[in-house]
């Protein structure tokens, strides 16, 4: 399959190793609970700003994050979490998390080693980051959060879930979330 047959929204989670409806199938079965959001298909931090009056805002404990796939000089990769509006100074980050210089990580990249799309990188893709060994890397300023905002495999549904939750997602399957200051 070629990466560029597939986009980020539900019309190609078949293309997927799991899709997006599996993925809330296995949440539904674990009994961990989110809410789930439909809207248009969204691709960057500034087009999501255009839904959000759907969420909690900011001042009442809403998390808007954005997810960035990157690789270091030896092309180990590695999910960053972080603040929809944070800085990230990726110089900064590699001292801060002790790896080597980094860079993003490319799309076919990101198909295989994350399972989705460009426009669908989320904290949910670790369900397929974990079998490739890829750590990620939570912005410690989140945990302060209600709720989280988080596509689930596809970028035009959009999952409200606690940080407390989110963890247990993450313990499901296995994952040790690095939380660090950005």
């Amino acid at each position: 399959m070629l990466i560029e047959e597939g986009n980020p929204s539900s019309l190609s989670q078949h293309l997927l190793p799991i899709s997006s409806d599996q993925l809330i199938e296995q949440l539904n079965f674990w009994q961990i609970e989110y809410k789930c959001f439909h809207h248009i298909p969204l691709m960057t931090v500034k087009e999501s700003k255009l839904v959000q009056g759907l969420f909690l805002s900011e001042s009442e404990g809403g998390g808007h994050i954005k997810n960035l796939f990157l690789r270091d000089h030896k092309k180990r990769f590695l999910l960053l979490v972080a603040h929809q509006d944070a800085f990230v100074n990726l110089k900064n980050l590699q001292i801060n998390i002790n790896v080597g210089r980094l860079s993003f990580g490319s799309k076919e990249s990101l198909f295989n080693k994350l399972g989705v799309f460009p426009g669908a990188v989320t904290p949910f893709a670790m369900i397929n980051g974990v079998k490739n060994n890829i750590p990620i890397y939570i912005d410690k300023n989140l945990q302060s959060c209600k709720k989280i905002y988080a596509h689930p495999l596809v970028n035009d549904k959009t999952l409200e879930i606690s940080i407390s939750e989110l963890e247990r997602f993450f313990e499901k399957i296995g994952v040790i979330p690095n939380w660090i200051q950005l």
